[in-house]
């Protein structure tokens, strides 16, 4: 079953494309994540969504979020991926699918990866998630909005 809105984000570790590694926790109390799982690098889809995040970057960190995108893919093919397209945003590499499975990311038809957004606020908590394998460049406007109104409601009302 895919997280819900409410639900608290499953804590992970997952390689980066530079070779390090992210924890979820790193943003904890700091900054919004947007978390875009998404079925391979280089694919037409694919390629459009990471770009359409790409575009609007700034846009996001301008908002107080940071964008993680989890694949399959391995570490060699984000760098790769991320070069080919000048992609801003950390590509984490879920190999053996454990993160996907924590967030209820499911496979269309059983065989094509899943596409799904999740917007996670500063505390830990789902504040919005989209899945649509067709519809990729509506994630990231989607989730652009969920971030701006989390930031306007933190400097509202400051914790």
């Amino acid at each position: 079953m895919t997280l819900a809105v409410g639900d608290k984000a499953p804590a992970f570790e997952l390689p980066d494309s530079t070779g390090g590694s992210i924890k979820l926790s790193d943003f904890a109390g700091k900054k919004t994540v947007v978390l875009f799982f998404y079925p391979k690098d280089d694919t037409p889809g694919c390629t459009a969504e990471a770009c359409d995040f790409r575009d609007n970057h700034g846009r996001f960190l301008a908002a107080g979020a940071e964008v993680l995108g989890i694949s399959a893919d391995s570490v060699q093919s984000h760098q790769a991926f991320a070069g080919k397209h000048s992609l801003p945003m950390t590509l984490l590499s879920d190999v053996k699918g454990t993160v996907a499975s924590a967030y209820g990311v499911k496979a269309l038809l059983g065989l094509i990866p899943g596409r799904v957004t999740f917007v996670i606020d500063r505390t830990g908590v789902i504040r919005y998630v989209y899945s649509s394998q067709i519809l990729v460049t509506r994630h990231v406007q989607n989730a652009l909005e969920v971030v701006r109104q989390l930031e306007s409601s933190q400097t509202q009302f400051p914790s």
